[in-house]
């Protein structure tokens, strides 16, 4: 699966690998890749494997999962179709809470002590990832998990899952994708390292060296 994802995601340049040319996050830091899975959307053939790949990710890992609820916004479209596979109810949760009508910040109907699992497009620093299941915890659901499309693996984002007790599942990671690059010629061994080193500690622009 993780190589599946990885050459629907290359393909369609959801992740983009430039390390000749790298991007600018907004903190600063110069980034060789690029991630935007909302591409997937308007790919059908690498929808269709994204989605039934979430389905049975859930269905595999949290076999008690009674609704999804999708990150704002990305996750969003993502956890509809997934719900719609399975045949589960589905929910997302806003950044924050709306400032008019009944102030939601969850959307959908969640019953207390329902068992949900999260859906999330892209993990980094999994701060965003962690607001929203936190939230979700304090409106009384058992947050079972997370499924996400894409992970970095920085330490960052894996040490901050663990501190808040939050078991992730990601569809494909960063080594899986640099392997299927490389087989691909998307980029060289020598550009795979350099995106490893950045990937090990982002703040380090040696890699670029």
């Amino acid at each position: 699966m993780e190589k599946s994802v990885a050459q629907s995601l290359l393909r369609i340049k959801a992740v983009f690998l430039s390390p000749e040319k790298p991007f600018t996050w907004a903190s600063g830091i110069k980034s060789p890749i690029y991630c935007d899975n909302r591409l997937i959307l308007s790919d059908p053939a690498a929808r269709e494997v994204v989605e039934n790949a979430i389905a049975a990710t859930v269905e595999r890992e949290f076999p008690g999962a009674e609704a999804l609820m999708g990150t704002s916004t990305a996750g969003i479209a993502h956890a509809a179709i997934a719900a719609w596979i399975l045949g589960k109810p589905m929910g997302y949760v806003r950044g924050s809470a709306k400032e008019h009508g009944r102030n939601n910040r969850i959307e959908g109907r969640l019953e207390p002590g329902a068992k949900v699992v999260v859906i999330e497009d892209l993990i980094s620093t999994a701060g965003s990832c962690i607001d929203v299941v936190e939230a979700l915890r304090e409106a009384g659901a058992e947050v079972l998990g997370v499924v996400s499309i894409f992970t970095y693996g920085m330490k960052k984002g894996l040490d901050r899952l663990e501190a808040a007790g939050v078991r992730n599942i990601s569809l494909s990671n960063l080594d899986a994708l640099l392997e299927v690059a490389v087989e691909e010629n998307y980029v060289s061994a020598d550009a795979k390292d350099a995106i490893k080193k950045f990937r090990d500690n982002p703040s380090d622009e040696s890699w670029m060296k």
